[in-house]
């Protein structure tokens, strides 16, 4: 008798069986192979003209959890529990502006990496297509540090489910003072700003209700339309 072997999982089974966790287990942690992934997720998401316009702290000590935590006081006080006992919390801030200096940087990095090997590749052309879309945002639309924001809400959207293939629940709260987190880790000194903190780790069964909640999406004739 030949055995039978479980199918491997697909994309869609993991946008299925992830959620948002509404409790952790503070005693089980991260293993160190799987932050190496983490740090992969955030580092290789897509943005707008390659821009990366984001940056990440990953807070995995008691202290480094606590200070995030600092920003959940007062009327975020729900969330607090989550980033305490969360085996890691994930900052995810975007930059105020794109400098020539920053645009120049991801240019050169392009560069190092073969991007402008190819004799189709030009780096002329590719920093001044980013400027051009940048400065759209800026200059005619107006919206430069909400389009910058979209960026980083792009990777959010492929961290969620890749930490969910590595089999890490997560909880992303927009529920935390900005300002007050902002100054704590010195992002607004760097020309940064906080959008979103996620707790990630393994939930506790006995706390994460959601966990056992089936999952509600609107069907496909209300949000799908087929030409």
């Amino acid at each position: 008798m030949t055995a039978t072997t479980a199918s491997t999982p697909t994309i869609t089974d993991y946008a299925k069986s992830r959620h948002t966790a509404k409790g952790y287990d503070s005693s089980k942690t991260i293993s160190d192979e799987h932050l190496e992934e983490i740090r992969k997720l955030l580092q290789l998401a897509a943005s707008s003209t390659n821009a990366q316009p984001w940056h990440f702290v990953i807070a995995g000590t008691d202290e480094g959890k606590a200070r995030v935590a600092k920003a959940t006081e007062g009327l975020f006080e729900f969330n607090r529990p989550a980033v305490l006992d969360a085996s890691h919390v994930i900052v995810f801030a975007s930059r105020n502006e794109l400098s020539e200096d920053y645009l120049l940087k991801v240019l050169d990095q392009e560069d190092k990496d073969g991007r402008y090997d190819a004799p189709e590749a030009s780096k002329d052309k590719m920093h001044g297509a980013r400027k051009m879309f940048y400065n759209l945002h800026k200059e005619e639309i107006g919206d430069a540090e909400h389009w910058l924001d979209k960026q980083v809400y792009l990777n959010l959207g492929s961290f969620l489910l890749g930490v969910s293939a590595l089999g890490i629940d997560a909880t992303p709260m927009e529920g935390f003072d900005t300002k007050r987190l902002d100054k704590e880790l010195g992002l607004d000194a760097k020309g940064m700003h906080s959008l979103v903190i996620v707790p990630i780790g393994y939930r506790d069964e006995s706390k994460d209700y959601n966990a056992k909640l089936p999952k509600s999406r609107l069907p496909y004739s209300e949000i799908i339309s087929e030409i």
